[in-house]
């Protein structure tokens, strides 16, 4: 459990689209708090996410080869070949020239719920439902899964509160280094996400399958 949520965090912080958005959130009008609006929201989903999977379970990983336990792998191993298809299609999609999207002209008159709300449209719900599908096997009744799944809700934020710390302590120099950042976000998208799709997808299937058939 602990590798998968460790794979699957890192392919969520490193997503270039959440962000290259963060990142043009900060350097808008008061755009440290609506910074903080988006980490705050954006940690808040994965806490949902994994409290209603804790509720489902009660604490108690289901038994291995029980229907609830095959039907997590199941779920993981359709989100890791969605993923590997999600990522051949963009790899063989010809380039195009990459356009901002339309609410980027308009981020300095965003309010706080605005940014709060971005959050929770940009995150990357495939790798938040593979995570989820992870969280199933937590037994909540030892401190080693409660460190597993804070660490990957912090894994999958720490991106965007490394820039937010970094945008309150030198505003100045992490103005300038955020924008360069994100002009080579946006341009080397495709790539990013290609590879990350790619990865991950593979991780989840390989793993889902061999677990399905132990």
């Amino acid at each position: 459990m602990v590798v998968d949520l460790l794979v699957i965090g890192t392919a969520i912080t490193l997503g270039p689209l959440h962000n290259s958005a963060f990142v043009l959130l900060l350097s808008s009008l008061r755009g440290t708090r609506k910074g903080l609006a988006f980490l705050l929201s954006w940690l808040a989903n994965l806490v949902a996410v994994i409290a209603c999977v804790m509720l489902l379970t009660g604490g108690t990983p289901p038994v291995h080869d029980s229907a609830p336990s095959d039907a997590a792998l199941a779920a993981k191993l359709a989100i890791g070949v969605g993923l590997v298809l999600f990522g051949c299609y963009r790899s063989r999609r010809p380039p195009h020239p990459h356009q901002p999207p339309s609410w980027t002209g308009r981020v300095d008159n965003a309010s706080l719920a605005t940014a709060a709300g971005l959050a929770w449209l940009l995150q990357p719900w495939a790798l938040v439902g593979a995570g989820a599908a992870t969280a199933v096997d937590a037994d909540l009744s030892t401190a080693y899964a409660w460190l597993a799944l804070t660490g990957y809700c912090l894994l999958a934020t720490l991106s965007l509160l490394a820039m937010e710390l970094y945008t309150v302590w030198a505003p100045d120099t992490a103005h300038a280094r955020l924008d360069a950042l994100r002009t080579w976000l946006d341009r080397h998208q495709d790539q990013l996400i290609i590879t990350l799709s790619l990865l991950a997808g593979l991780w989840l299937t390989a793993r889902s399958i061999y677990e399905l058939v132990a």
